[in-house]
């Protein structure tokens, strides 16, 4: 199978780049199976029906979220009616919607996708690493999932890090999300999981991490209350990770990063 894990989507610049690119590289290069991070979708701060809506007709299968999923109001009605829109699993028991589920892919495949969110310079859930143990003895590559990707979104790498080793081996891809910077360490760990700290952001990078500059380097540079961000929207880059999975195992042939349009250093994908 080939999977596409998208970044985060900030704003505006981050969708286009998503709905604009994404039937093509589906199209071109076979993709399987779309999972795309949608919490900063909604103008820098989370997400709404109409922008998941917009993301499922352009072929994302899955949309992931993480800490600012809950900034627009609105998805607190939905998100327990839309299977296709995960939040971070260790959230409290009985926080809307779910946090894992298994989904179907093209050729009558099965796709198990994973939702965490890490807690070191973060809110304070529930351990993530306990709960992989019970989602991995749910979601099973070769039994009822013929691929698994976890988003494991979080602030520090080295949290990224030891997930990626946990889970090595029981997931197909092991993508962190959440500092909206690719890092450039993606490859297949030894037991066979693909493995990106970070896939980095959809958006515009002429900004701070996808947000218009004045407002972020005030705060940074006069420490005072500024104006609400808001997301830069120049010519976005489509930043994600394409996996390659053997059909025995579902684990990871291949990793690659693409980088398309934008500001970023471009990074195609083979056929």
């Amino acid at each position: 199978m080939r999977l596409l894990f998208c970044g985060d989507i900030v704003g505006r610049a981050g969708r286009d780049a998503v709905i604009e690119r994404l039937p093509g590289l589906k199209r071109d290069h076979g993709i399987d199976f779309v999972v795309a991070n949608g919490e900063n979708a909604a103008g820098g701060f989370g997400i709404t029906r109409k922008i998941c809506d917009d993301l499922f007709a352009a072929g994302v299968d899955c949309i992931t979220t993480g800490n600012h999923v809950w900034d627009q109001k609105e998805t607190i009605g939905f998100i327990g009616n839309e299977g296709r829109l995960l939040r971070p699993f260790n959230f409290p028991a009985g926080t809307p919607g779910k946090g894992a589920g298994i989904f179907p892919a093209a050729r009558g495949k099965k796709v198990g996708v994973i939702n965490l969110m890490g807690r070191l310079f973060m809110d304070p859930l529930d351990d993530p690493f306990q709960q992989i143990e019970q989602l991995l003895n749910a979601h099973r590559l070769g039994g009822n999932c013929d691929a698994i990707i976890l988003d494991f979104h979080g602030e520090a790498t080295s949290e990224k890090m030891a997930m990626g080793h946990v889970v090595d081996g029981r997931v197909s891809l092991c993508v962190g999300t959440h500092t909206h910077v690719p890092t450039a360490d993606h490859m297949v760990l030894p037991k066979g999981t693909a493995y990106q700290t970070d896939a980095g952001m959809c958006g515009d990078y002429d900004s701070v991490i996808g947000m218009e500059k004045a407002m972020p380097i005030a705060r940074f540079t006069r420490k005072m209350p500024t104006e609400r961000l808001s997301a830069a929207n120049g010519p976005g880059t489509l930043c994600a990770v394409l996996v390659e999975t053997d059909d025995a195992t579902g684990l990871a042939r291949s990793v690659q990063p693409v980088r398309l349009g934008g500001r970023l250093s471009q990074t195609g994908i083979a056929s």
